[in-house]
């Protein structure tokens, strides 16, 4: 594959981010959100990282420049993937609207383009058979956030072609990434690790056995964990790693896949994590601070 122009459906978090590393990459890359102001949005974001870069001295205001030239919003998805060699989409982790926006690129889509979803749990194979060209589908899942986490986990399910699979791991060299490769199944290999040590710290806070700040603290102080497991289901998303976790119990079965409580009270009160000012921790003030409400 001769990758010279890449697509990003959708401008969350996510998507920005991976729109900014192909930049950074080299690529020409277009940037797609089915909501306008979420586009604009997922442009800011990117601006704005690459601002800080500059002014912590990480970046040069010539590289930026570079950069932001490479960058496009653009306003319809067929502008955006018409001409693409690379298309990662980025939308919610629903099925049925991934699918629905397969069936879309697949129609749209050059026939040499690598065709990616960024899911972190759901199937590819479920994915790809929307298309007529499973064999040029993969599971490209990026981690949070994207432009500073080394990870990408390539998914490769069983009608997947070879080139497809050394597309994917030439894709993230080029970004700076170390990928691992995995075979598709509920949660792979991150997400299904991620969920499980996630959901027993929310039953061990649950129980009484430990507060959130001592759990977490086990896990930085005794095994070396960057974060600990509540304060980084904060920043993921209470919603989201709810989410897998129905996915999971609902594909893999068995008790261990049943949602803590905890979480299920925290989501049904709309407190999600950083990104609503409350979940295990309250960061009205933008850091992680015991809660005694839970």
């Amino acid at each position: 594959m001769d990758l010279r122009q890449a697509a990003v459906i959708g401008a969350g978090t996510m998507g920005a981010g991976i729109a900014q590393v192909a930049c950074q990459a080299g690529w020409r890359t277009r940037l797609y959100d089915a909501q306008a102001g979420a586009l604009e949005r997922g442009i800011q974001r990117i601006r704005d990282f690459w601002a800080q870069g500059v002014a912590r001295g990480r970046t040069s205001p010539a590289e930026v420049e570079r950069w932001t030239g490479l960058l496009a919003p653009t306003p319809s998805l067929e502008a955006a993937v018409g001409a693409a060699d690379l298309i990662i989409e980025a939308v919610p982790e629903d099925l049925d609207l991934k699918r629905r926006v397969f069936a879309e690129l697949d129609r749209l889509a050059p026939a040499h383009a690598l065709l990616a979803t960024n899911t972190s749990s759901l199937s590819i194979a479920g994915i790809a058979a929307a298309t007529s060209r499973p064999g040029r589908v993969v599971g490209l899942h990026f981690f949070n956030p994207v432009p500073l986490m080394r990870l990408l986990e390539i998914v490769r399910h069983d009608r997947a072609d070879e080139a497809a699979v050394e597309d994917a791991r030439r894709v993230g060299a080029a970004m700076g990434k170390e990928c691992i490769v995995v075979r598709d199944a509920p949660g792979f290999a991150t997400s299904r690790l991620g969920i499980a040590l996630g959901n027993e710290a929310a039953r061990i806070l649950d129980e009484g056995v430990a507060s959130a700040e001592d759990i977490d603290k086990a896990m930085r102080l005794g095994y070396g964990h960057p974060m600990g497991p509540l304060e980084l289901s904060d920043l993921v998303g209470l919603d989201v790693r709810h989410h897998i976790t129905r996915y999971l119990h609902e594909t893999l079965g068995g008790e261990r896949w049943n949602p803590p409580k905890v979480t299920e009270r925290l989501v049904a009160r709309g407190e999600l994590g950083k990104k609503t000012g409350k979940g295990f921790y309250d960061w009205s003030d933008g850091t992680a601070r015991p809660r005694s409400d839970l």
